[in-house]
């Protein structure tokens, strides 16, 4: 999710050399809990925030608030995290039902889009505008997705998450296998895998998110950005693209080939057992967000710290227009404040963006679970980390972009990302064929 102000950021954002700026969490334990603001806190006006429960993410998001309520005894925020899936439904329920929390965590795009034209979610342009170093330290590419047609609503927060091919380097040296350099590639590795009795690709794909970022690269590798991009701005027939059917062919044919994990349909990334197949050797890679090292490092035992995870870009297709560079993912995460909401607690909210959200401490956090922050400057701090290499990977993929794509289903209104993740879902249990998922999102999209 997003960029600077140029032409066509409403789903990309161009590289163009500056470093660029979230998504598709996925979640850990069950939800909802509810915490802060609670015995012992001031007893002024209360705020809420609402946000995902994954970790390490979940414990950042909490401390950066502890440390605002802490600061200020008489303008708390509540707090209360959701798994990811439930997360997309309860904030939906709320904001219609007109019970949204104060303030908003999301992913920016499609969704915040239908917010604005509810008229459910604050203008912050002014308030941008009469706090300038507020937006000048964070990465230009991260406001795209807060701006609807030129008017700021969201702060843009958090991290940098583009999609990544993990890979176990181990079982890849038991195999005896490289990392894929090619679609063909990867294809010639799967029946490797499976001879050894080794799932060739970890996917979660109950949660269906997962399979998208799939076709995502295979429709941008093969079509180029401009696929997606005709489709998102309502193109007649925009799915029925020829590398669009390509790209929806191919991912078929990975999964004829047995090349995901036997079951797949019924894995969870909220789970977070999409993962764990990968680092315990059970499956040799997965595509997914920049995120999931950080989890991985937590659970995975030494998988992480002892130098068995691989990671590279997504590979191109032979006689795909997509540059190499070109990815996808989540530009920044965000934050808006409900339209609802009262002066004060509006008041509490815009005081907590502008003191606490991507402070020091909390900048120090993420740059510590092995992210990539979107402020500007952090170069130092990423090469004096622990996981320098990993951070100069993200921040490398991000920066260098010629393409950074919002994930699809944050860029799309949530009418239409439901029905993509609905056939998309039934394009890789192969109920569908390419051109019958064509068809149906057509009439959503076109």
């Amino acid at each position: 999710m997003e960029a600077n102000e140029v032409s066509r950021r409403t789903v990309l954002g161009l590289a163009a050399g500056l470093p660029l700026g979230a998504a598709l969490a996925a979640c850990g334990t069950s939800g909802p809990k509810s915490k802060g603001a609670g015995g012992g806190g001031g007893s002024g006006a209360k705020a809420t925030y609402w946000f995902l429960s994954t970790q390490p993410q979940e414990g950042i998001r909490t401390a950066t608030v502890e440390r605002f309520n802490k600061a200020n005894s008489t303008g708390q925020i509540a707090l209360t995290t959701f798994q990811n899936d439930a997360y997309k439904t309860k904030i939906k329920t709320a904001m219609g039902a007109g019970q949204a929390p104060t303030i908003i965590w999301g992913w920016g795009g499609g969704g915040l889009r239908s917010y604005v034209q509810a008229g459910q979610v604050e203008d912050l342009t002014p308030w941008f505008a009469q706090n300038p170093a507020i937006k000048n330290r964070l990465f230009p590419s991260s406001f795209g997705a807060a701006t609807i047609d030129g008017k700021t609503y969201a702060m843009p927060c958090e991290t940098v998450q583009p999609i990544v091919l993990y890979y176990n380097k181990k079982v890849f040296d038991k195999v005896g296998a490289q990392p894929p350099q090619s679609w063909g590639d990867l294809m010639a590795l799967v029946p490797k895998f499976n001879a050894q009795g080794i799932a060739p690709i970890s996917l979660g794909g109950q949660s269906r998110w997962t399979n998208m970022m799939w076709l995502e690269f295979l429709f941008d590798r093969i079509g180029g950005p401009e696929v997606f991009q005709a489709i998102f701005d309502g193109e007649k027939n925009g799915w029925s693209n020829p590398a669009a059917i390509d790209a929806l062919t191919k991912a078929q044919d990975l999964v004829k080939a047995k090349g995901f994990i036997k079951g797949f349909s019924s894995i969870t990334a909220d789970s977070n057992a999409d993962q764990a197949l990968l680092y315990t050797g059970k499956a040799a890679m997965m595509l997914h967000g920049s995120w999931t090292y950080q989890s991985m490092a937590t659970d995975g035992g030494d998988f992480v710290s002892g130098g068995n995870l691989g990671y590279l870009t997504f590979p191109p297709v032979d006689g795909g227009k997509g540059d190499l560079s070109n990815t996808v993912g989540n530009p920044g995460q965000y934050l808006s404040i409900s339209a609802k909401a009262s002066p004060q607690q509006k008041d509490i909210a815009k005081k907590f963006f502008a003191t606490q959200v991507l402070s020091g401490a909390e900048v120090k956090q993420w740059v510590d679970t092995g992210a990539v922050p979107i402020v500007q400057g952090t170069a130092s701090a990423l090469a004096s980390s622990k996981d320098a290499a990993w951070l100069e990977f993200v921040y490398n993929t991000a920066s260098k972009a010629k393409t950074f794509a919002q994930s699809w289903d944050q860029a799309m209104s949530p009418t239409a990302a439901e029905k993509l993740l609905d056939n998309i879902a039934k394009l890789f249990q192969l109920s569908i064929s390419p051109q019958q998922f064509a068809t149906n999102l057509n009439a959503v999209t076109g």
